[in-house]
C-alpha cells in the first residue's frame, strides 16, 4: 500500500515531492529563466542601498545552500548536518591559499571547492559503507560540522579565531561592489538550478528517486546505492564548497559564526522544508521568503527568535510537505474535479396525464 502511494503521488518517506520529470529541455530551462529575470530585477529596486543589496546577496546565498542540500537530502535522503562546515571549507580553504599561500584567486576557489566535495563525498562513502539511517548519518555529519567549528578556533593564527578572517585578495575590486556580487551569486543560483534539473532528468535522477523512495528495491532493481548516493553527495558539496568560497571573498570578511551551524544548517532545512523537499524551485522560494521575514523581524531583538519559532511550528502543522507540494495538489484536485463528469441523477417532475 505504501509503495502504491509513493508510486501515485511522487512522495517519498521523508516528505520530499519529486514528479518524473519531462524530458523536454525548454520545459526545464524556460520557468529558470522566468526566476533569473525576476531576480535581476531586484538591483534596480534596491541598489541604492548597500545594506539592502547584502540582504538579497545572502539570500541568494541561502539559496545556493538549500539547493546544494536538497541535492543531498531530498534526491538521496542523506541528512547532512553540515552545510555551513562544507562551505566554511570553500570559503575559508579559498581565502588561506590565496592571501596566505599566494596562489591565484581561480585556482584557490577551485581547490577550496574540490576539497568541500571530497570530504562530503566521503562522509557519504562512510555512511553507506557502514549502513547508516538517516538519523546517524545526521549525528555523523553534525559532530563534523562540530569539530570544524572548534578547529577554526583552535588555528587562530590561520583562520583568525573568534576575531575573523580578513581577505585582502579581491580588495578594490568589482566583488566587494554593492551589485556585482549579486549578479555573481545569481548565476550560481541559476546555474545549481540547471544542474539539479538536468540530474533529475537523466539516468542519475531515476536512480535517486530509486533509492530515496525504497533502498532495497532500488537495489534488488540493479540501482548501486553507494556510488550514486555518493554522486549527489560530492555535486552537492561541490555547490556547497563554491557557494562558499564566493561568498568569502565577496564579502572580504569572515568568521566561525559566518558558517556555524545555528546560523547556516537550521536556516537553510526550514528554508527548504518551506518551499518544499525534492522541489526544483522549492530552495528559491524558501529563501525568498525566510529572507524577507528575517529582515522585518530584525528589530525585535531576541524576540525574532520566539517568531521565528512560531513560523515553523506553523509550517510543519499546516504545511508539513512544503508550499510548492501544497499547492500542486490543490491544484490538481481543482483540475481533477472540474474535469470530472456531472453524474448527478436528473429527477423529473410527473405532473400527470395531460
Amino acid at each position: 500500500m505504501t509503495d502504491r502511494f509513493i508510486e501515485a503521488t511522487g512522495t517519498s518517506g521523508i516528505g520530499g515531492v519529486e514528479h518524473r520529470a519531462s524530458r523536454s529541455l525548454i520545459a526545464l530551462v524556460w520557468p529558470i529563466l522566468a526566476v533569473g529575470a525576476v531576480l535581476a530585477l531586484v538591483p534596480l529596486w534596491l541598489g541604492g542601498s548597500r545594506v539592502m543589496m547584502g540582504v538579497s546577496v545572502v539570500g541568494l546565498v541561502f539559496a545556493c545552500y538549500a539547493i546544494g542540500f536538497n541535492l543531498i537530502f531530498g534526491s538521496t535522503g542523506q541528512l547532512f548536518l553540515c552545510v555551513g562546515a562544507l562551505a566554511g571549507i570553500g570559503g575559508y580553504g579559498s581565502a588561506i591559499l590565496a592571501d596566505n599561500v599566494g596562489l591565484p584567486l581561480p585556482l584557490s576557489m577551485l581547490l577550496a571547492t574540490a576539497a568541500a566535495s571530497l570530504l562530503g563525498g566521503l562522509l557519504s562513502w562512510t555512511a553507506v559503507r557502514r549502513s547508516l539511517g538517516v538519523i546517524f548519518t545526521g549525528i555523523i555529519t553534525l559532530i563534523f560540522s562540530l569539530v570544524f567549528g572548534n578547529l577554526l578556533l583552535g588555528a587562530g593564527g590561520v583562520t583568525g579565531g573568534d576575531g575573523g578572517f580578513r581577505i585582502q585578495t579581491g580588495a578594490g575590486t568589482f566583488l566587494r561592489q554593492p551589485i556585482p556580487p549579486y549578479y555573481l551569486m545569481l548565476a550560481l543560483v541559476l546555474s545549481y538550478l540547471l544542474i539539479h534539473g538536468l540530474l533529475r532528468r537523466s539516468r542519475a535522477g531515476w536512480a535517486f528517486r530509486a533509492l530515496r523512495d525504497d533502498e532495497v528495491a532500488a537495489e534488488l532493481a540493479g540501482v548501486d546505492v553507494a556510488r550514486y548516493r555518493v554522486y549527489a553527495a560530492l555535486v552537492g558539496s561541490a555547490m556547497l564548497g563554491l557557494t562558499g568560497s564566493v561568498y568569502a571573498i565577496t564579502e572580504g570578511t569572515i568568521s566561525p559564526t559566518t558558517y556555524g551551524f545555528a546560523q547556516v544548517d537550521v536556516e537553510t532545512m526550514v528554508m527548504l522544508a518551506f518551499g518544499g523537499i525534492g522541489t526544483l524551485f522549492g530552495p528559491i522560494l524558501g529563501a525568498g521568503i525566510f529572507t524577507i521575514i528575517n529582515e522585518l523581524i530584525l528589530d525585535l531583538g531576541q524576540l525574532r527568535l520566539v517568531v521565528y519559532g512560531a513560523l515553523i511550528i506553523a509550517l510543519f502543522l499546516w504545511v508539513p510537505r512544503g508550499v510548492i507540494p501544497t499547492l500542486r495538489d490543490v491544484i490538481q484536485r481543482r483540475r481533477a474535479s472540474s474535469s470530472r463528469p456531472d453524474t448527478t441523477p436528473v429527477h423529473t417532475l410527473n405532473t400527470g396525464p395531460d
